[in-house]
């Protein structure tokens, strides 16, 4: 009775010229696929919010609260050090601290992460957080003209920081304002390293100059008595302290006082000077700082900055009694909660806490001199801290609600305007009825049930800026997620029909549907008038294009699919569950690869559990060499220390010359299996007669590694004595290196043979580029790699010693099996393992971190005067050695089972893009600079893997090519 089809047996496969054209073609699109798509993350996460075309909505005040506003920013200054107490129990602001509880309200503002100076200043002046096209310019300024506070003041007076003042001023007519050369901003110099709160004096000592020069200046007296005045002090004091000395140094908390009697200081002035009681203050901080001396993420130390409010126009302290209040959902920019119980050393729970948004500040400045709220701001006035009627307040909220609308309606205006089929905002449908009712309810005076109105039509508002931001990105993010999986369904096809029997046993010939392509051609001419009347950039017509494109290919070989799909069904349903179960641990481990990019101790599991199960696996299903098992089982567990290591890694040159050592021992027992001429170990050996030239080579490989370990030690002696390395030194490391990556060519062609002599050609210059713990790690890698190699070799080994059939078809073939067989489900396993060893090779001694804060001392072997360029190339090399192990495994590993190199390297690329759709997903336009960028970092790498790995495989190429396997001599030897 006729059984169900098995799955195709091993047949000889040798790819045809046409398959090699494809395969170019498939090359090539592959790069301009990726190049592509990779430039899609601008165009859906970092599009700038900024708008303009808006008219700016001056509040109908009855009179301004305040003639003029102070605006003191302490760079870098934590709110917990400047509330609590220091050891002696005295408080180190006691003029804020006395306005707190004397004449001002107070609160923490939160910042949202980037915690930067320009994107603090930005969010507390203009009112608007990072704009996220600010990546652009690589963060160093904002790529588009925006309003601000004094933009809208009649003149604004700034004293500060070259790199924060300009920003706000430069481009402001109206404004007069000077800035310290750059050179008082230097690390380096001794005043700065004393103490950086000369910087906060010289803004006050301006200030204070300023003043003077007005009782013999006329005009600029004239000019200091007019309305609608904003002065703004930028004192970096805090934040030069905290980088140089820490948050927690005596040096850095005396600046918090120093800040405080600044701020005296200026308040005396103004009350002396003007003696009218008109102005308003107002003092806070950009971000904070961590205790590690830096800023940036959303940690509360960098996100959590004081504010102090009080004069004109401002309520009086709230005297209260603490209850603890139920979490009501509500969550500032930086997630923390609504009502965060005050630290009980601050001593301040009875005084009313307003904590705010930063970008609520610059609504509140504006508000409290009569100043329309800059027009990109996305602030919410902060009504607690105003002492206005309730006419005046619900007006003022008004007129906030209506500056964030008219960015609404701009936006929803641009956006109508080029699309063909125009989606509004459905919640702000009837805005124009909900304005004209807020304006009733004021002419009733019905203030409260109108300030309801106002805060939720404002809400809505900031819902809808929202909504237009992200207005493309389901059209664009469906576009490359359908382009990636037309991608990998591309190639599916491919090694389905080049490197598999599919083709032979289901179809013989498909025929190419000319309908198809004038269907395809017809889609894109229409997807191409559509975004030109919509006024789209030519870069979505670029990700359209190259969906269609590939989508159009899939549709041409539809014959071919139902054919793959009517042999599938006809699989026995042992196949059917292998192939899900591959698909279903494929999925999970690229997942941890995932997930590993974001915690590299993944891998210490990782290979915990590998060695487990590939010791088992060995033992019960191979059943080699007892030996082969145990040696599985340490190599995988000594792997899995590194990924528990720091990834900036400690210098420790003692544990580079040991390393030298155990490379040494490594190498001399793969020498020693390499003798042995028994089972699985003649796919490695070819059991010729030794040559005895490689014995001299390989005792001269030896030689250079020894001779770099002791150039370890003699360069790190000369830098512990502050001695300049002898350029004596420099040529002899620079010929152990080069001469030692040559030799390997020289080695013999067993498989084990010359991988054991790559082993050793690259270990000279890795150890000359080592500092720490990753020397090691060399050893360590490429003995898993060996293990990987003898697991193959074993597995292949009992396969064919179960099949008589498969044995005479060796011993009736090649010599050496040149002839590939093709690829089968359990390939799979092949590109898999590569993947993740691949990620190991980086992630087992560093990060994306650790790249950019390197030691000089990894290159010093090498060069001792500064050259970036050369610098980054031995770095970038040192990086490189480990994929190049790998790759040349890979490549041995191929040559060992005969299947396709180049159908595993589509294999790979296949599942690297499920990383990459997954990564394209995690693409961050908020957060930490580091965070973002990491984000991008991320996506970008696994993306151009397509091209990074075949890169790699063309320069390992000159070590593999001639690389030869054999099982000949195995089943002959049994024949006989």
């Amino acid at each position: 009775m006729a059984g169900r089809p098995r799955p195709p047996q091993q047949q000889p496969h040798s790819p045809s010229a046409s398959t090699r054209r494809r395969e170019r073609w498939l090359v090539v699109l592959g790069v301009a696929l990726h190049a592509v798509y990779m430039l899609s993350i601008f165009d859906i996460y970092f599009k700038s919010p900024i708008v303009h075309g808006m008219a700016p909505v001056p509040p109908r005040l009855s009179s301004p609260p305040a003639k003029r506003l102070v605006l003191l920013v302490a760079d870098g200054l934590r709110a917990d050090k400047f509330f609590e107490p220091d050891e002696r129990g005295r408080y180190r602001a006691p003029f804020l601290r006395g306005v707190i509880q004397e004449k001002g309200r107070w609160g923490v503002s939160h910042a949202r992460p980037p915690t930067e100076s320009r994107p603090g200043h930005v969010s507390i002046i203009a009112g608007f957080y990072e704009d996220p096209s600010a990546v652009t310019k690589g963060w160093k300024a904002n790529p588009v003209e925006f309003d601000s506070v004094f933009n809208q003041s009649r003149h604004t007076i700034s004293f500060g920081s070259p790199d924060i003042v300009p920003i706000f001023c430069s481009s402001v007519p109206h404004s007069t304002w000077g800035t310290y050369p750059h050179e008082y901003e230097d690390f380096a110099t001794e005043a700065l390293i004393a103490d950086a709160s000369f910087l906060d004096h010289w803004s006050l000592d301006q200030f204070q100059s300023l003043l003077n020069r007005s009782f013999d200046d006329i005009k600029l007296r004239q000019l200091l008595l007019q309305d609608k005045l904003v002065i703004f002090l930028h004192l970096l004091g805090c934040d030069t302290n905290g980088h140089a000395h820490r948050p927690y140094s005596d040096i850095y908390l005396n600046n918090v006082k120093v800040v405080d009697q600044i701020a005296e200081s200026v308040y005396n002035l103004m009350e002396n000077y003007f003696k009218d009681n008109q102005t308003a203050y107002v003092f806070t901080a950009d971000h904070g700082m961590s205790d590690k001396g830096s800023h940036g993420d959303g940690h509360p130390s960098n996100t959590d900055t004081p504010l102090v409010v009080w004069g004109a126009g401002v309520r009086n302290p709230k005297f209260l009694t603490y209850t603890e209040k139920p979490d009501d959902g509500f969550r500032f920019v930086d997630d923390h909660k609504h009502d965060t119980p005050t630290p009980q050393d601050w001593a301040l729970e009875g005084f009313e806490r307003v904590d705010v948004n930063q970008a609520d500040i610059a609504p509140l400045m504006a508000t409290l001199v009569g100043l329309p709220c800059p027009m990109n701001s996305v602030g919410s006035l902060p009504t607690h801290y105003l002492k206005l009627s309730k006419a005046d307040e619900v007006e003022a909220v008004l007129a906030n609600t209506k500056q964030i609308l008219n960015q609404f309606l701009r936006k929803s205006e641009l956006k109508q305007s080029s699309s063909l089929y125009f989606k509004p905002f459905k919640p702000l449908a009837n805005y124009s009825s909900v304005l004209n009712q807020i304006e009733d309810l004021l002419s009733a005076r019905d203030y409260e049930t109108a300030m309801k109105h106002s805060e939720e039509l404002r809400r809505m508002a900031l819902a809808g800026l929202h909504y237009f931001q992200t207005y493309d990105w389901f059209m664009l993010m469906t576009t490359i997620t359908l382009g990636y999986i037309g991608w990998m369904v591309n190639l599916i096809l491919h090694v389905l029909q080049s490197y598999t029997s599919f083709p032979v046993n289901l179809i013989k010939k498909t025929h190419t549907s000319i309908k198809v392509y004038i269907g395809g051609c017809f889609i894109m001419g229409l997807s191409s008038i559509i975004l030109l009347l919509e006024k789209s950039p030519l870069l979505y017509h670029a990700y359209m294009f190259m969906t269609i494109f590939l989508w159009t290919r899939i549709v041409q070989n539809y014959e071919y699919l139902k054919a793959v799909w009517r042999g599938l069904s006809n699989m026995s349903s042992k196949y059917i569950f292998n192939l899900m179960n591959y698909s279903v641990v494929a999925l999970i481990v690229l997942e941890l690869l995932v997930v590993s990019f974001f915690d590299r101790k993944i891998y210490t599991w990782c290979f915990l559990v590998l060695g487990i199960l590939g010791s088992t696996y060995v033992g019960l299903f191979i059943q080699s060499s007892p030996a082969l098992a145990i040696y599985i089982w340490l190599a995988c567990w000594f792997l899995s220390v590194f990924t528990l290591m720091p990834a900036e890694i400690p210098e420790n040159n003692n544990l580079v010359i040991f390393s030298g050592a155990l490379i040494i021992l490594v190498a001399m027992a793969s020498r020693w299996t390499n003798s042995n001429s028994t089972s699985f170990w003649l796919y490695l050996t070819r059991a010729n007669k030794r040559d005895p030239q490689s014995s001299k080579l390989f005792f001269v490989q030896v030689i250079l590694v020894a001779v770099s370990s002791i150039m370890v030690w003699l360069s790190t002696s000369h830098r512990s004595q502050n001695r300049e390395l002898h350029s004596l030194h420099q040529l002899i490391n620079w010929s152990v290196a080069g001469v030692a990556m040559v030799l390997p060519l020289f080695s013999p062609n067993s498989v084990l043979s010359r991988l054991t002599s790559i082993f050793l050609g690259f270990a000279p210059p890795f150890l000359l580029l080592s500092i720490g713990y990753e020397a090691v790690f060399y050893s360590s890698f490429a003995m898993v790699l060996i293990g990987w190699i003898f697991v193959e070799s074993a597995n292949l080994y009992c396969s064919e010693q179960s099949s008589s059939t498969r044995r005479r078809s060796i011993v009736d073939g090649s010599v050496f099996g040149y002839e590939e067989r093709h690829l089968q489900l359990s390939d799979l396993r092949i590109p898999l393992l590569f993947v993740i060893l691949f990620n190991v090779a980086f992630f087992g001694t560093g990060n994306f971190a650790s790249i950019a804060s390197f030691e000089i001392s990894s290159v010093y072997r090498f060069i001792t005067v500064f050259s970036p360029f050369l610098m980054a190339g031995l770095l970038i090399f040192k990086l490189f050695i480990p994929f190049m192990l790998v790759i040349c495994t890979f490549s041995a590993i191929t040559k060992i089972v005969r299947i396709p190199r180049l159908g595993c390297y589509f294999l790979v690329i296949l599942l690297s893009d499920v990383m990459t759709i997954h990564f394209f997903f995690l693409v961050r336009n908020t957060g930490s600079w580091m965070e973002i960028g990491n984000s991008i970092s991320h996506f970008g790498i696994v993306s151009a893997q397509v091209v990074f790995v075949l890169l790699l495989f063309a320069l390992t190429n000159i070590y593999t090519r001639d690389i030869e396997a054999s099982s000949r001599q195995l089943t002959s030897r049994k024949v006989m």
